[in-house]
């Protein structure tokens, strides 16, 4: 029943910045964990940002001091605002979501379609 709706992705130069947003269905309120994760072509996906035990955050290493994670509640908005975007950092970019499930008695998880970042070199 959660969809995820990714956009703000695009092409810029070495240096830009981009912001990504996720727009959810459902409230992210609700949501145990919210997070961005990227694929690169040839490479597993991996985590980039993500919010954990609240309001706690986690990076990965190679976008820390440059990448920030942000989220609006009222909006049911997840962000990422990318910065000194470099060449590595292309990828098709996932928002992410997971919550429990009563029902199921398990986390599900729910991922978007993508949105594709390319930075030039």
């Amino acid at each position: 029943q959660v969809q995820l709706v990714e956009s703000g992705g695009g092409l810029v130069q070495t240096g830009g910045s981009l912001r990504l947003s996720c727009t959810t269905s459902g409230s992210i309120f609700s949501m145990n964990t919210m997070g961005w994760y990227r694929q690169a072509p040839g490479k597993q996906r991996e985590l980039v940002a993500s919010f954990w035990r609240g309001e706690s955050t986690n990076y990965a290493d190679s976008v820390k001091g440059r990448f920030a994670i942000s989220r609006d509640n009222a909006k049911n908005t997840l962000y990422l605002q990318m910065n000194s975007l470099k060449p590595e950092d292309t990828a098709t970019y996932y928002c992410n979501a997971g919550s429990f499930s009563h029902e199921l008695q398990r986390i599900l998880y729910y991922w978007g379609q993508g949105t594709q970042v390319t930075v030039s070199s």
